[in-house]
C-alpha cells in the first residue's frame, strides 16, 4: 500500500497507478473505469490521477480529490459510483447529488459525466 492515498498516506499517485488499479478489476467494472478515466483525463487534464483507497480518483493541483471511481466488485455491490468530494463545485442550491450509479455508459451518461467534472473543476 506504499503507492496508495488514504487519510494516512498523503504521497500522490501518478497515472500509472491508476491504470494499474483499473486493470486489476474485473471486466465490467474495468470498462466503466476506463471510461471515466479518458472522459477525466480529456475534459479536466488539469486533474491528476491518483489511487484513493485503492480506487481511481483525480485530484486538483492542491491535492484534493474531486471526484473518484468505486468499482462495484470493491464492496460486492451490483452497481459502480461516481462519486465527488466536497471540494468539487457541485452546490446547487442546499441539496445536491455527490454520487452516481453507474451500470453502463452510454452516450447520454457520458455527457452528464462530462458536464459534471467540468463543473466540479470549474
Amino acid at each position: 500500500m506504499a503507492e496508495e492515498l488514504s487519510p494516512k498516506n498523503n504521497k500522490l499517485n501518478d497515472d500509472a497507478a491508476v491504470l494499474k488499479a483499473i486493470a486489476a478489476m474485473p471486466e465490467a467494472d474495468r470498462v466503466l473505469a476506463e471510461k471515466i478515466h479518458a472522459i477525466v483525463k480529456a475534459n479536466a487534464p488539469e486533474l491528476r490521477p491518483r489511487t484513493w483507497y485503492g480506487m481511481p480518483a483525480y485530484a486538483n493541483k492542491a491535492g484534493k480529490v474531486l471526484c473518484f471511481f468505486q468499482n462495484a466488485s470493491k464492496f460486492k455491490t451490483r452497481y459502480a459510483t461516481l462519486g465527488f468530494q466536497h471540494d468539487s463545485k457541485l452546490d446547487d442550491g442546499n441539496m445536491w447529488p455527490v454520487s452516481f450509479a453507474l451500470t453502463k455508459i452510454t452516450d447520454v451518461e457520458e455527457k452528464r459525466i462530462i458536464e459534471l467534472v467540468k463543473r466540479a473543476v470549474s
